[in-house]
């Protein structure tokens, strides 16, 4: 048996409990978790924001060890250290083919699959998306692992499977920061201070950090921001202000909320580029009149998973964090275990904190 974090259905508080995990099949690898990061992605399932099957055992961003591997399984063996990667791309479909594998549009279908059996009743348990994560060990499709890259200890290349990805990738591959330009990040959780990171990276010559904590002024500090912006009614004006009342050449909104959208984008300066990354639900409406689309000459894009191929992006991220140029502990406030994971929740929900990790 093996503990893991389930929930029961949308709406209804995580339950640890122990389930029933099935040895790999065919073209499956059996992975012993050395950690997992507690991301925004996994509240919004338990609140129906995302919608995946349920019940399900949920957390999607992890590390660890391969136990042991299904027929057909070549690029990993037991003992090898892997990244879970929850958007696994088909290759088949439309945006595959055009190259944009993270718009894949079978990215998600292992969710629908039958994951393990809770131990208690026989129930039958989902894979939240794709990988089941947050769990003592996970049973995945072979296309879920990646190598970690060398010189990346396990329990901090947790951290790449959704975070670091995200934030790198909103940077380099959507807004595509060049060196020089002046970024403003709204939102200082794990993502938010892992973009942070990627603009320093990138050369960025001001990077302007928004959050409505003020105590988080530190850790956005310490990940790269110059500046440090309190949210409030007048932020994009105070942005303005920072930036020789241009605006910012890139923004980059790591929340997923109306307002927050449209204050990136008045932040930005005439013909800069609003990146959103954060998801936010249904209901958050964002609104702009056509003339000022003509006159701002602004581009608002979306990002998913940073735009990025895992498979193409980790080596890259790796050759930073071996140089020194991302770390990796500056996203972390908090190592927790498995039961800390609802708590762990409602600091999100509270602003509080970076990422929490649990390690295992």
């Amino acid at each position: 048996m093996v503990r893991a974090a389930v929930l029961p259905a949308v709406g209804s508080p995580l339950e640890i409990a122990d389930i029933d995990l099935p040895e790999p099949g065919p073209g499956q690898v059996r992975v012993r978790l050395a950690a997992a990061g507690v991301c925004h992605s996994d509240l919004s399932l338990t609140n129906g924001t995302m919608r995946v099957p349920v019940p399900a055992v949920l957390g999607h961003e992890g590390a660890g060890t391969v136990v042991s591997v299904g027929e057909g399984v070549t690029h990993v063996a037991p003992g090898d250290g892997v990244v879970l990667n929850w958007a696994p791309s088909c290759g088949n479909c439309h945006a595959c083919g055009l190259g944009e594998v993270w718009l894949c549009a079978n990215a998600l279908a292992g969710a629908a699959d039958i994951h393990a059996k809770r131990a208690s009743d026989g129930s039958d348990l989902h894979p939240g998306l794709n990988v089941a994560a947050f769990a003592e060990e996970t049973v995945v499709a072979a296309n879920c692992v990646l190598p970690v890259p060398d010189g990346v200890p396990l329990t901090d290349a947790a951290l790449l499977g959704c975070a670091v990805l995200t934030g790198y990738g909103a940077v380099h591959h959507s807004a595509r920061v060049r060196e020089g330009e002046t970024v403003a990040v709204y939102g200082v959780g794990g993502v938010g201070l892992a973009t942070l990171q990627a603009a320093r990276i990138a050369g960025a010559s001001k990077i302007v950090a928004v959050d409505v904590s003020p105590e988080k002024e530190a850790l956005a500090r310490a990940a790269g921001a110059t500046d440090y912006v309190v949210a409030s009614e007048n932020t994009a004006r105070e942005i303005r202000g920072l930036t020789g009342k241009q605006g910012v050449d890139v923004a980059v909104e790591c929340v997923g909320r109306a307002v927050t959208i449209r204050t990136a984008w008045e932040s930005t300066r005439r013909g800069g580029r609003t990146t959103v990354v954060g998801i936010g639900g249904k209901d958050q409406q964002v609104t702009f009149n056509a003339l000022e689309i003509f006159h701002w000459g602004r581009t608002l894009s979306g990002c998913v998973y940073g735009n990025c191929d895992p498979a193409q992006d980790l080596p890259v991220l790796a050759e930073h964090i071996r140089a020194g140029r991302l770390d990796l502990s500056t996203l972390v406030t908090e190592r927790i275990a498995l039961d800390g994971i609802p708590a762990a929740f409602d600091n999100m929900v509270a602003g509080k904190g970076g990422r929490a990790l649990v390690v295992f």
